[in-house]
């Protein structure tokens, strides 16, 4: 465990709920592309890694996959239990997974290597889990950030708050370029053969109180920087977002926030 492997921990404690009224849905769309690129149809042992509120591992169950879901947070589980009934889920991390060599057919992770210190590894232990001929794939916030992502760092500055320089990073020799070319990369550093990047992208459609809650219900990153900030200086922030938004919010009242995910997928030599 890194020290921004703990950092993640006490980040998402407690916060399935708030993720669930936030950002889950954000998280949610490219969940389809992933079971695709990885392969995954009726009878499949499909491992889902930080799964979170159960959303990739539900429809790999309506695909008629046998499915494990694990994730870091409790929380999670808790939640992905009561959501997605027919599927196991486990407490684990990264990167020491509880199973055997081969026992998965694929094993996928939405945006869960954002969320680890060692990325190679995490992906090389997915790779473990998986039989020789099966499919790792994952999902990653691309970086520059994409319109939606960006317009928190736009905001933020606006209301002159910067982010807290004792907040833990990945270190730069475990760290990664997150673009297509560096993730295809680390996919075959983590040894997957025929390793290969796509871009998604989308507009988001969300309600600005929902894209609000997120951060300031102390979920991800943005959510750190917003917690440490006072009472003042968070009034000051809402009232950026509601500047900031602005241009996005259509005749119906919610946002169309334009935004884009990596995808990257590999096979198990």
């Amino acid at each position: 465990m890194t020290a921004f492997d703990e950092y993640e921990r006490e980040l998402w404690a407690g916060r399935a709920e708030a993720f669930l009224r936030s950002s889950a849905a954000l998280c949610a769309h490219p969940a389809g592309d992933l079971l695709d690129a990885a392969s995954v149809g009726r009878g499949d042992r499909l491992l889902d890694v930080g799964t979170g509120t159960g959303t990739v591992a539900g429809l790999g169950h309506d695909r008629g996959a046998e499915v494990t879901g694990v994730d870091a947070e409790p929380g999670m589980i808790e939640v992905a239990r009561q959501r997605v009934p027919g599927v196991e889920f486990r407490h684990a991390l990264l990167p020491r997974l509880p199973f055997a060599d081969g026992e998965f057919d694929a094993a996928v992770g939405n945006f869960v290597v954002n969320h680890v210190g060692d990325p190679v590894a995490a992906v090389r232990e997915l790779a473990r889990v998986v039989r020789p001929g099966g499919r790792v794939a994952v999902t990653i916030w691309p970086y520059p950030p994409p319109p939606a992502q960006q317009l928190w760092a736009t905001i933020f500055e606006a209301a002159g708050v910067e982010r807290p320089a004792d907040l833990p990073r990945v270190a730069p020799d475990r760290d990664f370029p997150r673009t297509a070319d560096g993730l295809t990369d680390l996919l075959g550093r983590a040894g997957l053969t025929e390793p290969g990047c796509d871009t998604i992208t989308w507009d988001h459609r969300t309600d600005p109180e929902t894209w609000w809650n997120g951060p300031a219900g102390g979920i991800g990153s943005h959510g750190a920087i917003l917690r440490r900030q006072t009472p003042a200086t968070v009034e000051r922030v809402r009232a950026e977002f509601d500047r900031h938004t602005a241009p996005y919010r259509e005749a119906d009242g919610l946002l169309t926030l334009p935004t884009a995910a990596l995808l990257g997928v590999g096979v198990v030599g």
